[in-house]
């Protein structure tokens, strides 16, 4: 991992945050891809690929809980760290980027939701 001007570079393959690991903080992936992933006795699942914009990790700012999934980068690339602290600002300064944050969270759930009913209902 080389650190930037802005945020921090990762390469292919390279883990960005770990499944279990303890979290304070959030990413913004400014640059590249990211895949989560979330291992389940001894298998990994692809949960979502990320690009430029996404955000991931952001559960970790409202509760005290281990990561659930790990991101890993896909091919070169670069995110950027917001702490609870500048969270918080940000939401003073632009309360829209709350907004986005909770939008985002909420694509999630009706994503999962869609997933889990299919997940039911196939023969």
């Amino acid at each position: 991992m080389e650190i930037g001007a802005l945020g921090k570079s990762y390469c292919d393959g390279e883990t960005i945050i770990g499944q279990g690991e303890a979290g304070d903080c959030m990413y913004v992936i400014q640059e590249g891809k990211a895949e989560v992933i979330r291992e389940s006795e001894g298998k990994e699942v692809r949960l979502s690929t990320l690009g430029k914009g996404d955000v991931f990790g952001e559960m970790s700012l409202f509760m005290r809980e281990a990561r659930s999934a790990t991101v890993r980068a896909i091919g070169d690339t670069r995110v950027l760290t917001i702490d609870k602290k500048t969270f918080m600002r940000r939401v003073n300064e632009d309360p829209s980027f709350a907004f986005r944050i909770l939008q985002e969270m909420a694509c999630r759930i009706r994503k999962l939701d869609s997933d889990l009913v299919d997940l039911i209902t196939r023969p």
